[in-house]
Protein backbone atom coordinates (compact mmCIF):
# COMPACT_ATOMS: atom_id res chain seq x y z
CA UNK A 1 0.00 0.00 0.00
CA UNK A 2 1.24 3.48 -0.80
CA UNK A 3 2.19 5.18 2.46
CA UNK A 4 0.17 8.20 3.52
CA UNK A 5 -2.55 7.82 0.89
CA UNK A 6 -6.05 8.23 2.28
CA UNK A 7 -8.16 5.31 1.11
CA UNK A 8 -11.39 6.98 0.21
CA UNK A 9 -14.15 6.49 -2.31
CA UNK A 10 -14.99 9.47 -4.46
CA UNK A 11 -18.32 10.00 -6.16
CA UNK A 12 -19.28 13.05 -8.18
CA UNK A 13 -23.04 12.63 -7.95
CA UNK A 14 -23.56 9.66 -10.19
CA UNK A 15 -22.86 5.95 -10.32
CA UNK A 16 -22.63 3.99 -13.51
CA UNK A 17 -25.88 2.09 -12.96
CA UNK A 18 -28.04 5.15 -13.59
CA UNK A 19 -25.90 7.15 -16.00
CA UNK A 20 -28.24 6.82 -19.01
CA UNK A 21 -25.93 5.48 -21.69
CA UNK A 22 -22.64 6.30 -20.04
CA UNK A 23 -22.70 2.98 -18.15
CA UNK A 24 -21.61 0.99 -21.20
CA UNK A 25 -18.59 3.24 -21.65
CA UNK A 26 -17.60 2.87 -17.99
CA UNK A 27 -17.95 -0.92 -18.33
CA UNK A 28 -15.58 -0.88 -21.30
CA UNK A 29 -13.03 1.16 -19.37
CA UNK A 30 -13.34 -1.25 -16.44
CA UNK A 31 -12.73 -4.25 -18.66
CA UNK A 32 -9.66 -2.55 -20.10
CA UNK A 33 -8.33 -1.92 -16.58
CA UNK A 34 -8.92 -5.56 -15.63
CA UNK A 35 -7.16 -6.82 -18.77
CA UNK A 36 -4.04 -4.77 -18.07
CA UNK A 37 -4.07 -5.75 -14.38
CA UNK A 38 -4.26 -9.46 -15.16
CA UNK A 39 -1.60 -9.10 -17.86
CA UNK A 40 0.66 -7.56 -15.19
CA UNK A 41 -0.02 -10.56 -12.93
CA UNK A 42 -1.61 -8.53 -10.15
CA UNK A 43 -4.66 -9.32 -8.03
CA UNK A 44 -7.19 -6.61 -7.23
CA UNK A 45 -5.87 -6.45 -3.67
CA UNK A 46 -2.27 -6.08 -4.84
CA UNK A 47 -3.12 -3.33 -7.29
CA UNK A 48 -5.33 -1.56 -4.71
CA UNK A 49 -2.40 -1.51 -2.28
CA UNK A 50 -0.08 -0.11 -4.94
CA UNK A 51 -2.36 2.77 -5.98
CA UNK A 52 -3.68 3.53 -2.49
CA UNK A 53 -7.39 2.88 -3.01
CA UNK A 54 -9.68 0.23 -1.58
CA UNK A 55 -10.01 -3.19 -3.18
CA UNK A 56 -13.80 -2.79 -3.16
CA UNK A 57 -13.59 0.42 -5.12
CA UNK A 58 -11.16 -1.01 -7.65
CA UNK A 59 -13.44 -4.00 -8.16
CA UNK A 60 -16.46 -1.75 -8.64
CA UNK A 61 -14.60 0.26 -11.30
CA UNK A 62 -13.51 -2.90 -13.11
CA UNK A 63 -17.12 -4.13 -13.15
CA UNK A 64 -18.35 -0.78 -14.47
CA UNK A 65 -20.34 -0.14 -11.30
CA UNK A 66 -18.53 3.03 -10.28
CA UNK A 67 -17.30 6.02 -12.20
CA UNK A 68 -13.52 5.72 -12.81
CA UNK A 69 -11.64 8.78 -11.60
CA UNK A 70 -9.04 10.29 -13.88
CA UNK A 71 -6.45 10.02 -11.10
CA UNK A 72 -7.12 6.30 -10.71
CA UNK A 73 -6.75 5.69 -14.43
CA UNK A 74 -3.37 7.41 -14.37
CA UNK A 75 -2.16 5.47 -11.31
CA UNK A 76 -3.35 2.14 -12.69
CA UNK A 77 -1.75 2.90 -16.06
CA UNK A 78 1.63 3.40 -14.38
CA UNK A 79 1.22 0.42 -12.02
CA UNK A 80 0.29 -2.16 -14.67
CA UNK A 81 2.44 -0.81 -17.49
CA UNK A 82 -0.47 0.02 -19.79
CA UNK A 83 1.74 2.28 -21.87
CA UNK A 84 -0.61 5.25 -21.67
CA UNK A 85 -3.71 3.42 -22.90
CA UNK A 86 -5.72 4.17 -19.75
CA UNK A 87 -4.45 7.74 -19.59
CA UNK A 88 -5.62 8.12 -23.19
CA UNK A 89 -9.27 7.47 -22.28
CA UNK A 90 -9.14 9.79 -19.24
CA UNK A 91 -10.32 12.82 -21.25
CA UNK A 92 -13.32 10.85 -22.53
CA UNK A 93 -14.13 9.74 -18.99
CA UNK A 94 -14.09 13.36 -17.82
CA UNK A 95 -16.38 14.41 -20.68
CA UNK A 96 -18.81 11.62 -19.76
CA UNK A 97 -18.78 12.70 -16.10
CA UNK A 98 -19.54 16.28 -17.10
CA UNK A 99 -22.51 15.15 -19.21
CA UNK A 100 -23.81 13.11 -16.28
CA UNK A 101 -23.37 15.96 -13.77
CA UNK A 102 -25.39 18.25 -16.02
CA UNK A 103 -28.36 15.89 -15.80
CA UNK A 104 -28.33 14.75 -12.19
CA UNK A 105 -28.35 16.34 -8.71
CA UNK A 106 -25.11 17.21 -7.02
CA UNK A 107 -25.65 14.82 -4.12
CA UNK A 108 -24.22 11.34 -4.65
CA UNK A 109 -26.74 8.69 -5.61
CA UNK A 110 -24.60 6.10 -3.87
CA UNK A 111 -24.87 8.08 -0.65
CA UNK A 112 -28.63 8.63 -0.83
CA UNK A 113 -29.17 4.93 -1.46
CA UNK A 114 -27.26 4.11 1.72
CA UNK A 115 -28.98 6.92 3.62
CA UNK A 116 -32.43 5.46 2.94
CA UNK A 117 -31.43 2.19 4.66
CA UNK A 118 -29.07 3.45 7.36
CA UNK A 119 -29.58 2.58 11.02
CA UNK A 120 -27.68 5.71 12.15
CA UNK A 121 -27.40 9.17 10.54
CA UNK A 122 -25.32 11.94 12.11
CA UNK A 123 -25.08 15.29 10.31
CA UNK A 124 -23.06 18.40 11.09
CA UNK A 125 -23.92 21.40 8.89
CA UNK A 126 -22.18 24.77 8.62
CA UNK A 127 -23.70 26.34 5.49
CA UNK A 128 -27.31 25.25 5.00
CA UNK A 129 -30.02 23.37 6.89
CA UNK A 130 -29.36 19.61 6.56
CA UNK A 131 -31.14 18.04 3.58
CA UNK A 132 -33.39 15.81 5.69
CA UNK A 133 -34.70 18.89 7.52
CA UNK A 134 -35.25 21.26 4.58
CA UNK A 135 -38.71 22.50 3.64
CA UNK A 136 -39.77 22.39 0.00
CA UNK A 137 -39.55 26.17 -0.35
CA UNK A 138 -36.06 26.19 1.20
CA UNK A 139 -34.86 23.44 -1.14
CA UNK A 140 -36.20 25.30 -4.16
CA UNK A 141 -34.54 28.53 -3.03
CA UNK A 142 -31.18 26.75 -2.74
CA UNK A 143 -31.40 25.42 -6.28
CA UNK A 144 -32.71 28.67 -7.73
CA UNK A 145 -29.75 30.62 -6.34
CA UNK A 146 -27.19 28.19 -7.74
CA UNK A 147 -24.75 29.50 -10.34
CA UNK A 148 -24.56 28.74 -13.21
CA UNK A 149 -28.35 28.86 -13.36
CA UNK A 150 -30.31 25.62 -13.49
CA UNK A 151 -33.24 24.96 -15.81
CA UNK A 152 -36.68 25.06 -14.16
CA UNK A 153 -37.34 21.44 -15.11
CA UNK A 154 -34.09 20.37 -13.49
CA UNK A 155 -34.90 22.27 -10.31
CA UNK A 156 -38.32 20.59 -10.12
CA UNK A 157 -36.72 17.18 -10.48
CA UNK A 158 -34.07 17.83 -7.85
CA UNK A 159 -36.57 19.30 -5.37
CA UNK A 160 -38.68 16.15 -5.66
CA UNK A 161 -35.59 13.95 -5.22
CA UNK A 162 -34.51 15.74 -2.05
CA UNK A 163 -38.01 15.58 -0.56
CA UNK A 164 -38.08 11.86 -1.30
CA UNK A 165 -34.94 11.46 0.82
CA UNK A 166 -36.87 12.71 3.84
CA UNK A 167 -39.04 9.58 3.83
CA UNK A 168 -36.32 8.01 5.98
CA UNK A 169 -37.74 10.04 8.90
CA UNK A 170 -41.19 8.52 8.37
CA UNK A 171 -40.17 4.87 8.41
CA UNK A 172 -40.33 2.51 11.37
CA UNK A 173 -38.19 1.71 13.17
CA UNK A 174 -36.72 5.19 12.93
CA UNK A 175 -32.94 5.27 12.53
CA UNK A 176 -30.82 6.93 15.18
CA UNK A 177 -30.64 10.49 13.80
CA UNK A 178 -28.78 13.49 15.18
CA UNK A 179 -28.04 16.89 13.69
CA UNK A 180 -25.80 19.72 14.79
CA UNK A 181 -26.42 22.97 12.91
CA UNK A 182 -24.21 26.01 13.13
CA UNK A 183 -26.07 29.07 14.47
CA UNK A 184 -25.02 31.06 11.39
CA UNK A 185 -27.16 28.71 9.27
CA UNK A 186 -30.23 29.60 11.31
CA UNK A 187 -29.59 33.32 10.98
CA UNK A 188 -29.05 33.27 7.21
CA UNK A 189 -32.48 34.15 5.64
CA UNK A 190 -32.05 32.15 2.44
CA UNK A 191 -35.08 32.42 0.19
CA UNK A 192 -36.48 35.47 1.99
CA UNK A 193 -38.31 36.15 5.26
CA UNK A 194 -41.25 33.84 4.66
CA UNK A 195 -39.13 30.89 3.53
CA UNK A 196 -36.76 31.48 6.44
CA UNK A 197 -39.57 31.62 9.01
CA UNK A 198 -41.20 28.46 7.65
CA UNK A 199 -37.87 26.65 7.81
CA UNK A 200 -37.26 27.66 11.42
CA UNK A 201 -40.78 26.59 12.42
CA UNK A 202 -40.13 23.23 10.76
CA UNK A 203 -36.94 22.78 12.80
CA UNK A 204 -38.91 23.44 15.96
CA UNK A 205 -41.44 20.81 14.92
CA UNK A 206 -38.73 18.21 14.21
CA UNK A 207 -37.01 19.09 17.48
CA UNK A 208 -40.15 18.11 19.37
CA UNK A 209 -40.36 14.68 17.71
CA UNK A 210 -39.62 11.60 19.77
CA UNK A 211 -36.30 10.13 18.65
CA UNK A 212 -34.34 12.57 16.46
CA UNK A 213 -31.99 14.92 18.30
CA UNK A 214 -31.35 18.44 17.03
CA UNK A 215 -28.61 20.69 18.44
CA UNK A 216 -27.23 24.10 17.56
CA UNK A 217 -23.57 25.09 17.68
CA UNK A 218 -23.67 28.68 19.03
CA UNK A 219 -21.55 31.44 17.59
CA UNK A 220 -20.05 32.41 20.94
CA UNK A 221 -18.08 29.19 21.49
CA UNK A 222 -14.39 29.82 22.16
CA UNK A 223 -13.52 26.24 21.16
CA UNK A 224 -15.07 24.62 18.09
CA UNK A 225 -14.19 21.11 16.86
CA UNK A 226 -16.12 21.55 13.62
CA UNK A 227 -14.12 24.27 11.91
CA UNK A 228 -13.14 21.84 9.17
CA UNK A 229 -16.64 22.06 7.70
CA UNK A 230 -19.79 19.99 7.24
CA UNK A 231 -19.89 16.19 7.11
CA UNK A 232 -22.25 13.25 7.59
CA UNK A 233 -21.70 9.88 9.25
CA UNK A 234 -23.82 6.92 8.10
CA UNK A 235 -24.03 3.46 9.62
CA UNK A 236 -25.53 0.84 7.25
CA UNK A 237 -27.23 -2.21 8.73
CA UNK A 238 -24.59 -4.88 9.29
CA UNK A 239 -21.72 -2.87 7.81
CA UNK A 240 -19.15 -0.39 9.00
CA UNK A 241 -19.83 3.30 9.42
CA UNK A 242 -18.60 5.63 6.69
CA UNK A 243 -18.42 9.37 6.14
CA UNK A 244 -19.71 11.73 3.49
CA UNK A 245 -18.38 15.19 2.69
CA UNK A 246 -19.76 17.59 0.07
CA UNK A 247 -18.22 20.91 -0.94
CA UNK A 248 -18.61 22.98 -4.11
CA UNK A 249 -20.87 20.24 -5.55
CA UNK A 250 -18.05 17.69 -5.26
CA UNK A 251 -18.97 14.69 -3.12
CA UNK A 252 -16.67 12.31 -1.27
CA UNK A 253 -17.46 9.03 0.44
CA UNK A 254 -14.90 8.29 3.18
CA UNK A 255 -14.38 4.60 3.93
CA UNK A 256 -10.92 4.45 5.47
CA UNK A 257 -11.54 3.11 9.03
CA UNK A 258 -9.01 5.43 10.68
CA UNK A 259 -10.42 8.51 8.97
CA UNK A 260 -14.00 7.50 9.81
CA UNK A 261 -13.00 7.04 13.47
CA UNK A 262 -11.51 10.53 13.44
CA UNK A 263 -14.73 11.94 11.98
CA UNK A 264 -16.80 10.14 14.61
CA UNK A 265 -14.59 11.46 17.41
CA UNK A 266 -14.84 14.96 15.94
CA UNK A 267 -18.63 14.69 15.81
CA UNK A 268 -18.74 13.63 19.46
CA UNK A 269 -16.74 16.73 20.38
CA UNK A 270 -19.02 18.93 18.29
CA UNK A 271 -22.10 17.57 20.06
CA UNK A 272 -20.48 18.12 23.46
CA UNK A 273 -19.72 21.74 22.56
CA UNK A 274 -23.17 22.44 21.08
CA UNK A 275 -26.28 23.54 22.96
CA UNK A 276 -28.59 20.90 24.40
CA UNK A 277 -31.85 20.09 22.62
CA UNK A 278 -33.91 22.37 24.85
CA UNK A 279 -31.36 25.18 24.61
CA UNK A 280 -31.24 24.76 20.83
CA UNK A 281 -35.01 25.00 20.45
CA UNK A 282 -35.02 28.08 22.68
CA UNK A 283 -32.41 29.73 20.45
CA UNK A 284 -34.43 28.95 17.32
CA UNK A 285 -37.49 30.52 18.94
CA UNK A 286 -35.39 33.55 19.88
CA UNK A 287 -34.19 33.95 16.28
CA UNK A 288 -37.79 33.74 15.10
CA UNK A 289 -38.77 36.46 17.55
CA UNK A 290 -36.00 38.75 16.33
CA UNK A 291 -37.30 38.78 12.79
Amino acid sequence: MVSGVERTVFDDGETAENSDGVAEFYCAVGKLMKMFRERAGLTQRELADIIGYSEDMLGAVERGKRTPRVEILAKVDDAVGAGGALKLVADDVMKAKIRVSERHPAFARAFTSEESKAIEIHDYSTMVVPGLLQTEAYIRALYEMRRPLLATEQIDEWVAARLARQEVLARWPLPVVTWVIDESVLRRPLGGRDVHAEQLHHLLKVGQMRGPELQVMPLDRLSHAGMGGSFILLTPNGRSQFGYVAAQHVNRLVTDPAEVRNMAARYSSIRAQALSLSESLALIEQILGER
